[in-house]
C-alpha cells in the first residue's frame, strides 16, 4: 500500500454542481460514465463527490463506498484517496464512509431513481453496462419505499419472498413481480426502476410487464417459469428491514479520542443533551449516535495528523465498541458541520449568523431584543417568508371559538374571543379565502390545568369538526404558553392567557382579588398577555405588566419596554379590568402597588439580550410505527415529489412540527400520527421541547407556512398526478409480450411481432415510449420523485439516445424552426447540445435540468435562447 500510495495521482476535479463518481481500478481512480451513476458492483469500491451551489461557492460531500465483496487493498486505496481529495479541497468537505446496504440518507438522496447493486466487479472483468446491451439475464430484489435499492440475487424462486418487489431482467423484456404483501408505494418504486433501466440502459427499446396477481398474468408467469423453472413450495415471509428506532438514535454520547503511544484512548465527555461548547477547537471528537452512526468532528486547531487519522480512529472506535463493521461514519469539520450533526445538539449557533429579517448577531456582541415587524403584503409573493414567519395568511379571516364543556363543544361568547383559561380546553376554527375558495385551520388549545378527559375530548371534537369541513382543515395542537405566531395574529392583540380557572358560567373557584399579567408585543399581530404569579419577583424591566386589584388597575411600564407594548397594554387593560387605570413608570411606584404584590422583592432588571440566532435546516421524514418500534426515514434534499399519497410525513422546522397526511395513508398511521410527532420530539437527541406546536396538514390543502419550506411548490400537482394503475396502463399493451419466446441459452427474448419490423428512428419523445405506443401517443410519466421515475411531470427526454448526435450551440441558439438542423425537435432544442456545451450554458447536467419543474425549465430556456 505505502509503495502504491507514492505513485497515486489524483484525477482532475471539476468545480461544478452535481455528482462525480470514480471506481478504484488497479489502485487508481477511474471515472465512470454518467449513465452508469446509481449502479455499483459489489466487488468494487467507489468515490463519490457531490457539490451543492451555495452563496459563497460550493458545499462538498465526499463519500467512499465499500462493496461487500471488495478487497482490503481497494478499501484502503479508496480511504486514502478521500483523504487526499479532502486536502486538495482545503479540508472543507464533509466525508462519509458508506458500506453496501447501509448507506447514509445523504448518499441515497443523490440517486432518486434508486441504487442497483450488481454482482462482480473490475477484477472479474465486469464493466459498467453500455446503452442498448440486451445479452442480459438477472434477477433484482427491489426494496424500499423512499430510498430504493435493487440487489442482484440468484436466478431462483428461492430468492423471492411475499413482501418485496422482484425484477426479472431479460434484456429486451423486464418483468416486475410484486409480492402479495407489497404496498402501492413499493410497486410504484419498482415500476420507476424498471422504466429507468428501460430508458437508461436499453435506449427505451425494452418492454415492461407487471405481475400484481399471478393468476391474472398467466402469460408473464410462463416466461418467468421458463427463466427460473417451476416453483416448488411456499414463498418465504419478508425479512423486516434492520433499522434503528428513534429511541436508539436519541442515545448520543460525545467522546474525546486521542492516541497515547500505541494505544487509542477513548474518553467520554458528555451524554444527551449535548451543548456546542463541549467541542474544543484544538481537539478531535467522536459523537456516537447509539451505534447507528458515528461522527468525527475535527477542530480547526487540531493537528494535521489528527485530522488525517479521522477515519481510522472511527473504525477503531467501532471495533472497540463491538458495533457492526457496516456502521456509517461521517467526518465533519469545525465551522462546516452538516445539518444532521448540528441537530444532535441542544442549541447550535453560527458565528455572524443572520438574525430575523436581515439582522446579524456576532458572537461576543450584545443586541437588545427587537421584534421585527412583518409586512403581510409579501406573504403570497414570498411563500418562503410565510414559512419563516410561521404565517398561513394575513390573519384577516373569520374566527370561531368553542370551549370543551362536559366533553362537548360549547360556543364561546364572541366578545370574549382571545381569552383562554388554563383550566379549559378550546377549539378555534379559522376560515380564510385563498384562490377564491375557503381554507380552514383548527387550533386545539390545551390548558395546563385541564383534565385528561377534556384534552381527549378536545382531540375527538377536532376530528368531528374536521369531518364537517370535508377533511380539509389544517389541525394545530397548541400547548398553553407555546402559541404559534399565526394564533397570536388572529386575535389582533387581544390574546390573554389566565393561569388557571375557567370561562364557564358556573365557576367552581372564586376569582383571585389580585392578578398580575405580563404583556409582550411588537404590534397588533404579535401580542401575548400571560398571567404570572402576583408577586414582585415576577416583574421584568423589559416589559409592561398589568396589576389588577379590586380598586384600580396599574399599568407598570419597565424601563426597557417598547412603545408597542405600552399601546397594546392599554387595550388589554380594558379587557382584564373595568376599574380605573393608572400608568406608573418603573422606579415611581406608589406604596399601594408594592402592598398589592406582598412587598418589594428583587426582580429581573438587566437589559434582555438577544439570544444568538438558531437557524436549523428543515428536515423531512417518513414516519412508521406499525412494527411496534418508532422508525423514521429521512429524505435529504427533499422536494414536493417526496410526498406520496399513501404516506404520513413529518416536516420538522424546529419551531413547529408538521404532519403531512396523504390521501391514501392507512388509518392506523393517520390515527397514530400525532403520537408519532410527540414521540419524535420526546426522543430527539437535542432534548426538544415536547410542547412544540404540532400542525397536521392534509394533501391538497397545504397552507403557505408549510409549502414555503419547499423550493418549488405546484398547487396543481395532486389534481393531475397519475395513480399506480394509470402508470401501469401507460406501459402499453402487455399482451404482446405473450408472443415472446425464451431462449435460455443466450438469455435473449425475441418478440415474434418485432422480428420482421425495422427499428424506428429514435427521437426524444419516442425513446421513453411504452411498448405498444407510438411516439405520437406517448404520455410522459406523472411525478414520481424518489420512485425511480423522473422527478417532475416534464416529459423529459431520455438523455442517452443522442449522445453522439449533438449540434454546435451556434446552430441551436435563437434559431427559428426553419433554421434548425433537420431532425431537431424545436420544443427541445437544448437537448441537442453536447454535454459539455449544455453544462457550460445552463450550469448543470442534462439530467439535473430535466428534473426541475417545467416552469423553471422554460424560464432558463428563454434566458439562454432555446425557447
Amino acid at each position: 500500500m505505502i509503495d502504491a500510495e507514492t505513485e497515486m495521482g489524483l484525477p482532475t476535479i471539476e468545480r461544478k454542481p452535481g455528482l462525480q463518481i470514480w471506481t478504484i481500478e488497479k489502485m487508481k481512480m477511474v471515472p465512470i460514465p454518467e449513465k452508469a451513476y446509481g449502479s455499483f458492483f459489489e466487488g468494487d469500491c467507489y468515490i463519490i463527490l457531490h457539490n451543492t451551489k451555495t452563496s459563497s461557492g460550493f458545499a462538498t460531500d465526499l463519500h467512499f463506498w465499500i462493496g461487500r465483496e471488495s478487497s482490503q487493498d481497494e478499501q484502503g486505496a479508496a480511504a486514502f484517496y478521500v483523504t487526499q481529495l479532502d486536502d486538495t479541497l482545503g479540508g472543507n468537505p464533509v466525508q462519509h464512509r458508506e458500506v453496501q446496504g447501509h448507506e447514509s440518507a445523504a448518499f441515497k438522496s443523490y440517486f432518486k431513481k434508486g441504487v442497483i447493486y450488481k454482482k462482480g466487479g473490475v477484477a472479474s472483468g465486469f464493466r459498467h453496462v453500455e446503452t442498448n446491451m440486451y445479452n442480459i439475464k438477472r434477477l433484482l430484489h427491489v426494496k424500499g419505499k423512499k430510498h430504493v435499492s435493487a440487489t442482484e440475487v440468484d436466478l431462483s424462486w428461492d430468492s423471492f419472498n411475499k413482501g418485496d418487489v422482484f425484477l426479472l431482467d431479460l434484456g429486451k423484456v423486464l418483468i416486475q413481480w410484486n409480492g402479495p404483501s407489497c404496498n402501492i408505494a413499493e410497486k410504484s418504486r419498482g415500476m420507476g426502476l424498471a422504466r429507468s433501466i428501460r430508458d437508461g440502459e436499453r435506449g427505451g427499446r425494452a418492454q415492461i410487464g407487471i405481475i400484481d396477481n399471478e393468476k391474472d398474468s398467466p402469460d408473464l408467469m410462463q416466461i418467468m417459469k421458463a427463466a427460473l423453472g417451476e416453483r416448488r413450495g411456499e414463498l418465504r415471509d419478508p425479512t423486516p428491514d434492520e433499522k434503528a428506532d428513534e429511541l436508539q438514535k436519541a442515545n448520543v454520547r460525545l467522546y474525546h479520542v486521542y492516541e497515547n503511544g500505541k494505544d487509542l484512548v477513548v474518553q467520554e465527555i458528555a451524554t444527551r443533551p449535548l451543548t456546542q461548547d463541549l467541542l474544543r477547537h484544538e481537539d478531535c471528537h467522536i459523537l456516537d449516535q447509539g451505534g447507528f452512526k458515528i461522527y468525527v468532528w475535527r477542530g480547526k486547531e487540531s493537528s494535521p495528523e489528527e485530522k488525517r487519522a479521522a477515519f481510522s480512529r472511527a473504525v477503531g472506535f467501532i471495533q472497540a465498541k463491538g458495533y457492526p463493521p457496516t456502521t456509517n461514519v461521517e467526518v465533519v469539520n469545525d465551522g462546516a458541520e452538516s445539518a444532521m450533526f448540528k441537530q444532535l445538539f441542544k442549541k447550535w449557533t453560527e458565528k455572524e449568523e443572520t438574525q430575523g429579517l436581515g439582522r446579524t448577531h456576532a458572537i461576543g456582541k450584545i443586541a437588545k431584543v427587537e421584534q421585527v415587524k412583518f409586512d403581510f403584503a409579501q406573504l403570497h409573493a414570498r411563500p418562503d417568508l410565510a414559512a419563516e414567519q410561521r404565517m398561513a395568511d394575513d390573519a384577516s379571516g373569520k374566527v370561531e371559538v368553542w370551549r370543551i364543556e362536559d366533553l362537548e363543544m360549547a360556543p364561546v361568547e364572541p366578545r370574549t374571543y382571545g381569552q383562554f383559561y388554563g383550566g379549559d380546553c378550546y377549539l378555534v376554527l379559522y376560515t380564510y379565502m385563498k384562490s377564491n375558495r375557503p381554507h380552514y385551520i383548527i387550533y386545539m388549545w390545551l390548558g395546563r390545568h385541564a383534565s385528561a378527559d377534556e384534552i381527549t375530548a378536545c382531540a375527538f371534537n377536532a376530528v368531528e369538526l374536521d369531518r364537517k369541513y370535508g377533511d380539509e382543515p389544517v389541525q394545530v395542537r397548541v400547548t398553553m404558553g407555546k402559541e404559534p405566531r399565526h394564533f397570536l395574529a388572529i386575535f389582533k392583540g387581544n390574546l390573554i392567557i389566565y393561569e388557571g380557572g375557567t370561562s364557564r358560567a358556573q365557576k367552581s373557584e372564586p376569582e383571585p382579588a389580585i392578578r398580575l399579567f405580563q404583556v409582550r408585543s411588537s404590534g397588533e399581530f404579535n401580542t401575548k398577555t400571560i398571567e404570572v404569579p402576583a408577586r414582585a419577583s415576577s416583574l421584568n424591566s423589559n416589559d409592561v405588566f398589568l396589576l389588577k386589584t379590586n380598586q384600580v388597575c396599574y399599568l407598570w411600564c419597565g424601563k426597557g419596554c417598547s412603545g408597542d407594548e405600552r399601546e397594546m397594554a392599554k387595550t388589554v387593560a380594558d379587557i382584564v379590568s373595568k376599574r380605573d387605570k393608572q400608568t406608573i413608570l418603573e422606579g415611581q411606584e406608589p406604596a399601594e402597588f408594592w402592598l398589592a404584590l406582598g412587598g418589594k422583592a428583587p426582580y429581573a432588571s438587566d437589559k434582555r439580550f438577544q439570544d444568538p440566532a438558531t437557524h436549523y435546516q428543515p428536515r423531512l421524514f417518513e414516519c412508521s410505527n406499525q412494527t411496534g418500534r418508532f422508525i423514521m426515514t429521512e429524505i435529504v434534499d427533499f422536494c414536493q415529489d417526496d410526498l406520496d399519497e399513501d404516506d404520513v410525513m413529518l416536516l420538522d422546522t424546529w419551531d413547529e412540527v408538521f404532519l403531512w397526511i396523504g390521501k391514501a395513508a392507512n388509518n392506523y398511521e393517520k390515527n397514530e400520527s400525532v403520537s408519532s410527532a410527540k414521540e419524535y420530539l420526546k426522543t430527539h437527541p437535542a432534548g426538544r421541547d415536547v410542547a412544540t406546536p404540532i400542525v397536521m396538514v392534509k394533501q391538497g390543502h397545504e397552507p403557505l407556512n408549510f409549502t414555503g419550506w419547499f423550493a418549488a411548490w405546484d398547487p396543481y400537482k395532486w389534481s393531475d398526478g397519475k395513480s399506480y394503475e394509470e402508470l401501469k396502463s401507460s406501459l402499453g399493451d402487455v399482451s404482446a409480450i405473450s408472443e415472446i419466446t425464451v431462449d435460455l441459452k443466450n438469455a435473449n427474448l425475441n418478440s415474434i411481432k418485432a422480428n420482421n419490423k425495422s427499428t424506428p428512428k429514435q427521437t426524444p419523445d419516442s425513446v421513453s415510449s411504452g411498448f405498444g405506443q407510438s411516439p405520437q401517443t406517448h404520455q410522459p410519466l406523472a411525478n414520481s420523485n424518489g420512485s425511480g421515475g423522473t422527478n417532475c411531470n416534464n416529459g423529459s427526454p431520455s438523455l442517452e439516445t443522442l449522445e453522439n448526435g449533438a449540434f454546435p450551440r451556434e446552430m441551436l441558439i435563437n434559431k427559428t424552426v426553419d433554421d434548425l438542423p433537420e431532425g431537431v425537435d424545436p420544443a427541445k432544442k437544448e437537448f441537442y447540445l453536447s454535454d459539455a456545451d449544455f453544462c457550460d450554458i445552463f450550469g448543470k447536467t442534462k439530467s439535473e435540468f430535466y428534473q426541475m419543474p417545467k416552469w423553471k425549465q422554460q424560464n432558463e430556456k428563454k434566458q439562454h435562447g432555446f425557447f
